[in-house]
């Protein structure tokens, strides 16, 4: 009887009437930004994109009925309530790193047991789900928010990660921060079942990242978001490249979209804009090709989105393309 022509549901994923017990997708909100480096509020972005998110219209050009896979939103609320305390913690830590003072080892022990107890729960979560069949993306948060869902998946799957960053997210233990939004990569390549990492975007990086991918003998493919400015001047279609992308990836897909991997205009208030970056559509055209290409999306994330109305609905849209590509991996929906 629903009609997805009328208005959304507030206070709903999308708008959607559906309940966890019988959504094919579920949506866990990771209310975490402990260890971001520059601006924070990605914290407070699950909650903002699920209020903005019931405004979205449901059709697509593309997809069939987008809105017949039924997905929902966890009710857990992970990290939200010590997420301030050891954001305070982190930031003292920050601030005497950047002034050249002694820095209090106590505290960033205390903040790496926080997220370290954040992402066991964020994995035990998303096995539940696995284990019950769900299909599991985690809304952000920063990006390290993603990293137990990916560990949980591993436990199932061996794939690969398609990431879309304007950073490359291979630091080992940032700033002294062993669960760092900038080393999430880092942390999950230590997993032997994610077999592959292929980065899109990128445009701010550091020579230990370069070190690691050059040292990982082909496990990291790295598409630099100047590469691919440089090769549209040479009137290389971004159908064509996002084909040679695609090629470096497994049949098992996870998707990882960091939001600062669009434009700055689409995301002005992410933890760590950067100028550059994808389009909307062409970030929407690369996930949707994946799936054309016969590889299934396991699962995604959508994270460091900033905590302002227009990032949230931008992020909407992110996560509801992705989440429609996913159905169709899985035939739970189909392309027109």
């Amino acid at each position: 009887m629903y009609n997805p022509s009328e208005a959304g549901k507030k206070g709903t994923i999308f708008g959607l009437p559906h309940l966890l017990e019988e959504a094919n997708l579920v949506f866990l909100p990771i209310h975490l930004d402990t260890t971001v480096s520059c601006a924070d509020g990605t914290a407070k972005a699950p909650s903002l994109i699920l209020s903005e998110s019931s405004q979205l219209d449901l059709s697509l050009v593309s997809i069939e009925s987008p809105w017949k896979l039924k997905m929902a939103m966890h009710p857990k609320i992970v990290a939200k309530s010590h997420n301030e305390i050891h954001r305070g913690r982190a930031k003292n830590v920050i601030k005497a790193i950047e002034s050249g003072k002694k820095v209090d080892q106590e505290q960033i022990q205390f903040v790496n047991e926080f997220c370290q107890k954040v992402t066991m729960e964020v994995e035990h979560l998303s096995k539940l789900l696995l284990e019950s069949e769900k299909i599991v993306a985690v809304v952000g948060g920063d990006h390290s928010s993603s990293l137990g869902l990916m560990y949980a998946l591993a436990s199932k799957y061996e794939f690969g990660i398609l990431q879309i960053d304007a950073h490359m997210d291979l630091r080992d233990a940032y700033e002294g921060f062993q669960y760092s939004h900038a080393s999430v990569m880092f942390n999950a390549l230590k997993n032997d079942h994610i077999i592959h990492l292929t980065q899109v975007g990128v445009r701010d990086f550091c020579e230990e990242e370069e070190r690691l991918v050059e040292k990982s003998k082909g496990r990291i493919d790295v598409f630099f978001d100047e590469n691919i400015f440089s090769q549209k001047q040479k009137e290389v279609d971004w159908k064509k490249y996002c084909k040679v992308i695609i090629e470096t990836l497994p049949k098992s897909v996870y998707v990882s979209f960091d939001i600062d991997g669009l434009e700055p205009s689409l995301c002005p208030h992410t933890g760590t804009p950067v100028p550059g970056g994808l389009t909307f559509y062409e970030a929407v055209y690369l996930i949707e090709q994946v799936v054309r290409s016969g590889k299934k999306i396991i699962g995604f994330d959508v994270c460091e989105t900033g905590n302002y109305s227009w990032d949230a609905r931008v992020a909407s849209r992110i996560l509801f393309r992705l989440a429609a590509c996913t159905g169709v991996s899985h035939g739970l929906l189909r392309f027109k």
